[in-house]
């Protein structure tokens, strides 16, 4: 029998304090919650938690949607001057693409980044 470390699993939905917790529980399983491994796909499950919190009345806690503080900060990062009318998880796929990394592999990279200036948070393993 080997000693291996153990993995970090996801938490249940219930341990899950916002929208950057169930991101971290996406890092661990990514196949497991965005249908291929999508930037696209991750958007539109931001877009649609952002849509929930509406409908309930509960303050939307989400930095993702689509000229919310994630874009702005994002779009100098890319070297854009403007915003994009296609939205953020479009030009992570196209700056991953001729970065040649995966897009989800960059948006990752790029919440480190965002929640270091924003939250002054530490990257996450």
């Amino acid at each position: 029998m080997t000693n291996r470390p153990e993995v970090p699993k996801p938490r249940p939905v219930h341990e899950l304090q916002d929208v950057h917790d169930y991101l971290d529980d996406v890092r661990l399983r990514p196949s497991l919650y965005v249908r291929g491994r999508s930037v696209l796909h991750l958007q539109s499950i931001l877009y649609g938690y952002s849509v929930a919190c509406e409908i309930h009345g509960v303050p939307v806690t989400t930095d993702f949607d689509h000229s919310g503080p994630f874009s702005e900060w994002l779009w100098p990062r890319l070297g854009m001057e403007y915003s994009s009318p296609v939205g953020w998880a479009v030009e992570i796929e196209r700056a991953a693409e001729a970065a040649g990394i995966h897009p989800l592999d960059m948006f990752f990279d790029l919440l480190d980044e965002f929640r270091a200036v924003r939250h002054g948070d530490a990257p996450k393993a």
